[in-house]
């Protein structure tokens, strides 16, 4: 007999008091917890109505299906079926939870990149807060006894009659501390030997690039001017952007990006000493930021003296001070550790040129600097009195650069390169790498004064000889930003590397490839 519920023979019969009917007793069991009645009659019924019947071992008769081999076959088609439209259901959900998994993970990365920037313009507003409420450095011998006060919120120390800036003047003091160091650096030069790690000739033919790294904003690209801290492997870098980038090379992390300029940054160099940078801006100001033990910089001063935008700044070999050089037709010294412009320097001749250069002779008694007339100025340190004129340039005086060796002096404009032997004032060679339309945008002999860098279209490796010599082309590096156009560019401690910054966002570093070398950032 067959259960009246599955049709089948049952494994464990029972058998209803009212009606008689024999079922499965599992099935009915459930049938009765979830109904309470007779699933055949429909009569009410429980657990007690049901008797169980005792049989011996019941063997299940074979299916039709598997009595014959097309039957088989049929029963082993149905079940592939199945299996496979169950492996279809398992691959459809585990899709679905790969998607589901992917949209998690974005959206977890998303709040990161927001957590992360609301945390740096955190800082960035504790920063300017901080320098807003820090009294400015106030020199006392620079405030004239009939004004007291702030004028139109002007610092005091900077008001005298008519509204004109009033400076203390570089002291006795300040000017032996410069003799000082003149004398102590040149007596080292007079000694000074070539460093035997000093990258060679073949090693810079070699060069390629090893890495490019893209610091600054997309919406404003270019980078104006870099420098490099030698002592830590640092790179800074200034933008269009109006930001300026610590980047540390060996580790390819950026360290600091300092924001607080409001138009683009024209210049940036390193303090050798102190964990300092100064940053021009055509804002017409200059920042000085201050690194701390978490590796963040602080603006600590921002200066005010000029009044036209800021080209160049340049730090004396003693890290105690430093000058700037404006379109305002004016260069400033200022003591570094108060932000004090000790001298505010402008041309007696009557020029009205600006200046678009700058930079510190080796020795720090001397600076020259490049104006928009094409000419090049040299100054002495101490009375603030123009000393030489170098004239023959087209266009403005793009780049300066001094050779360690004290005698050699390099400048960059529309024309192309000109070299000068300050020993006897002349020109003794000049390089015209590009034609008429593409100016020369910076000119840098490396530290050991044994290779001058020059930049345009491309990049212009040449070996640094004597005066009569020829100086050699030992490698050009094209222009991989596809702008046209490298704006400036630097040598690496012992001439390992060099560093290039062009009008995209890319700084680019060339040397020869090792492995343990970061390609990207």
């Amino acid at each position: 007999m067959n259960c009246s519920i599955s049709g089948e023979v049952p494994e464990d019969p029972v058998v209803s008091k009212k009606s008689g009917l024999l079922f499965e007793k599992r099935l009915i069991e459930t049938h009765i917890a979830d109904y309470g009645k007779c699933p055949i009659t429909g009569e009410p019924l429980t657990l007690d109505d049901l008797v169980p019947i005792k049989t011996g071992k019941i063997v299940k008769p074979r299916p039709v299906q598997a009595a014959s081999i097309p039957g088989m076959l049929g029963m082993f088609q149905n079940e592939w079926d199945g299996l496979m439209l169950s492996n279809f259901a398992l691959e459809q959900q585990l899709h679905t939870a790969r998607q589901e998994l992917s949209h998690a993970l974005y959206q977890h990365d998303a709040a990161c990149r927001v957590i992360a920037r609301l945390k740096k313009e955190r800082d960035e507003a504790r920063s300017l807060l901080a320098t807003a409420e820090r009294p400015f450095p106030v020199s006392a011998n620079a405030i004239p006894a009939n004004v007291s006060g702030l004028s139109n919120g002007k610092r005091d120390d900077e008001m005298a009659h008519g509204g004109k800036k009033m400076h203390p003047g570089i002291t006795s003091a300040i000017i032996s501390e410069l003799t000082d160091c003149n004398a102590a650096l040149s007596q080292q030069r007079k000694k000074r030997q070539i460093s035997t790690t000093l990258a060679p000739v073949e090693s810079i033919e070699a060069y390629t690039q090893i890495s490019s790294h893209p610091f600054h904003k997309t919406n404003k690209p270019g980078i104006t001017s870099l420098d490099i801290l030698y002592s830590k492997d640092l790179i800074a870098t200034g933008g269009i952007d109006m930001n300026a980038v610590i980047f540390d090379r060996p580790s390819g992390q950026i360290l600091s990006t300092l924001s607080g300029h409001s138009k683009k940054v024209t210049s940036v160099k390193f303090v050798a000493q102190g964990e300092s940078l100064l940053t021009s801006s055509a804002d017409k100001t200059v920042r000085v930021w201050q690194g701390s033990e978490d590796g963040n910089y602080n603006c600590k001063h921002i200066l005010r003296d000029h009044t036209a935008e800021v080209q160049a700044v340049t730090v004396h070999a003693t890290n105690n001070y430093f000058v700037t050089a404006s379109l305002d037709g004016t260069w400033c010294f200022y003591d570094l550790s108060s932000g004090t412009c000790l001298t505010q320097v402008a041309d007696t001749s009557g020029s009205s040129e600006g200046y678009t250069s700058a930079a510190f002779h080796p020795d720090g008694l001397i600076i020259g600097t490049g104006t928009t007339d094409a000419l090049v100025k040299i100054w002495d340190v101490k009375n603030q009195s123009n000393v030489a004129k170098f004239d023959g340039h087209t266009g403005s005086v793009t780049a300066i650069s001094f050779s360690e060796n004290g005698y050699f002096l390099a400048t960059a404009a529309h024309d192309g390169v000109k070299l000068w032997d300050l020993r006897k004032l002349k020109n003794f060679r000049n390089f015209a790498p590009y034609d008429s339309e593409t100016p020369t945008n910076s000119v840098e002999f490396d530290h050991s004064g044994s290779y001058l860098a020059v930049a345009g279209s491309d990049i212009r490796i040449y070996q640094v000889a004597n005066v009569k010599s020829e100086w050699n082309c030992i490698k050009t590096f094209p222009d991989l930003s596809g702008t046209g156009k490298v704006t400036c560019v630097k040598f690496g401690p012992d001439s390992k590397y060099i560093a290039v910054g062009s009008m995209d966002r890319n700084l680019r570093i060339f040397g020869q490839p090792s492995e343990d070398t970061p390609t990207e950032s």
